[in-house]
């Protein structure tokens, strides 16, 4: 899979796209932020983008995309 869809990419745990450790696995939850676009992340970054990123709300709002 050469041409993914960068959207579909992980953008854990930060979200911000700049962070050094952008995955770039599939996305496979949805996050849900306060005043941010949702938060896309695969399974190892779930935690830590509940913990860690900007904006998630409590309790969090999770959707399984895929």
């Amino acid at each position: 899979m050469t041409d993914r869809d960068p959207a579909a990419s992980c953008r854990g745990p930060y979200g911000d796209g700049a962070g050094p450790g952008d995955c770039g696995d599939p996305a496979r939850f949805e996050v849900a932020r306060h005043l941010r676009a949702p938060l896309r992340v695969c399974p190892v970054h779930l935690g830590p983008s509940l913990l860690m990123a900007d904006g998630v709300l409590w309790p969090p709002e999770i959707s399984l995309i895929r």
